[in-house]
Formats: C-alpha cells, structure tokens, sequence
C-alpha cells in the first residue's frame, strides 16, 4: 500500500549550478506545480506549469540546472535555465512579503516533453491542501508528513532519485491563526532540501470524534531547518568565543496558500 502516490516522485527537481571549473553543483529542490486553468469540453484540464522553490534558492543566480529523469534507461538530462531576461530583471516571482520565502518560475514544459524527460506535477486542484482545507480535513500537531528533496545535494551522477524523509506536524495553531507565516515540522532537513514539498501522510486511524485523513496531499515547502546554537565561553575573560550550530530537528514549513498567492499575482500580470 502506497502512502505518496508515485507520480510525486517524478514532480520533484533537483534545482544546480554549473561552477567555475564547469562542476555541476546540487543546490536546492523545487518541484513542478500546475496552476489550474479550465476544463475544456472534452473534460481535459488545463494548466499553467510552473518551478516553485524558495527565493533563497534563487537569488544572485544568473541561470540554473533542472535534472529530470529520461523516459528510458539513458542518464539523467540536466536542462540549464535562465532565471534573467535581456534586461536583467529576473523571470522568477518572488512572494511580495519579503519573509515568504516562496520562488515562482514558469516553465515551457513542451521543450522539456520533446527532450524526452519524465515528469510529473503537483495539480493545484486535486493534489494540495490550503490551511483552511488543512483546519477543515482535521489536520494537528502529530499528523504524520513526507518531507522530499535532495538534502546535502545528495544526488546520483546519472540518474534523479529524490529522497523522502518522514515526520510529524509539530505546531501548526499558530498558522491557523494567521499569527505566524509558517508552521513547525518535527523533521530532520538540510541544505539542499530547501524548497522541496511536504506531503501530509494518509491514515487509516483517528481519535473518536476526530476526523480521518485519507488523502495525500502537498501541504507545503521546506524553508530551512531551526538552527540550535551554543556558545563556547572563554574561562579567562568570560566572553563568548566560539559560536555552535547544530540542526534541531524541527523546520520551518511555508503554506501552499503562498504559492497560490504568487502565481496569482503572476495571472493578474498581462502578457505582451
């Protein structure tokens, strides 16, 4: 039994840059995320595809590598983007409240398609939780989750595997109370993981009187873990003289509502 349905796996990019010497270097995760359109007659969705990752992925970064897993058995093909247009001015949208840190970039999936990549995407109609469908559903501190991504970079030379690592939702009140832009994960992430989604793990168990969630969804994407720090103290002077950071364990999760608020913005733009 299945707990993430497997086209997930194939929505998920690792997110590189090429360095100096030309070595390809495996920097965040992000993941594809169609915006839903319309239906047509026939009853065939449509949709807008776009990369979202963290802004922090993004920035000072004049182009980028996304990896996709080919079709058949040949190596992994890595497609460079551009994140700048002719002016300079970045192609990427960024959450307006600057402590958002939510990363939007459409992508022309045709061109991906044609070079005979695999892929999946996340369909914002079917496939995600909102905070109010996540209160509605019954959603808590304890409910299990999927956090997945390339932490530390972690990636074959050849081929696209993401890594999934599990948790529990850790502190959430406070984002249903719209007190706080992000909620807590009880979830071991690193660098690389950042912008990757989180998933809200089905049960087929709940408290009397509570509601059950049957559904896998995206409910969310990874900002960064919580650092935990420690000072050294010096004996003689009694001064702090070395700084500890150590993970915590607990990351900070960015609502799906903050994409959604991004590609909106994108929508109410008009194009020449």
């Amino acid at each position: 039994m299945a707990l993430i349905h497997p086209n997930v796996f194939d929505a998920v990019v690792a997110i590189g840059i090429t360095d100096q010497q030309g070595k390809k270097k495996w920097v965040g995760t992000g993941f594809l995320y169609g915006s839903f359109i319309q239906a047509n007659d026939d009853g065939k969705k449509q949709y807008r595809i776009f990369v979202v990752t963290n802004k922090h992925v993004f920035r000072n970064l004049d182009r980028i590598l996304i990896r996709f897993n080919p079709q058949n058995n040949e190596k992994a093909i890595d497609f460079p983007i551009s994140l700048l247009k002719e002016d300079k001015k970045p192609k990427w949208k960024g959450h307006a409240t600057p402590a958002v840190d939510i990363a939007v970039l459409e992508i022309n999936m045709k061109v991906i398609h044609d070079h005979g990549a695999r892929f999946s995407f996340i369909r914002s109609d079917e496939h995600v939780l909102t905070l109010d469908e996540m209160k509605e559903t019954g959603i808590s501190e304890g409910d299990g989750v999927f956090a997945l991504g390339y932490p530390m970079g972690i990636l074959d030379d050849d081929k696209q595997y993401v890594i999934l690592r599990a948790g529990a939702i850790a502190r959430i009140r406070d984002s249903y109370d719209m007190n706080k832009a992000d909620y807590l994960c009880d979830i071991f992430v690193f660098p690389g993981n950042s912008g990757g989604p989180v998933f809200i793990k089905p049960s087929a168990n709940a408290i009397t009187g509570t509601k059950l969630n049957n559904k896998s969804a995206a409910i969310g994407v990874v900002r960064s873990y919580i650092p935990y720090r420690d000072m050294a103290i010096s004996q003689q002077t009694k001064r702090p003289r070395i700084t500890f950071e150590e993970n915590s364990g607990l990351a900070s999760i960015i609502p799906m509502d903050y994409v959604n608020e991004v590609i909106e913005a994108i929508k109410g733009v008009p194009t020449n």
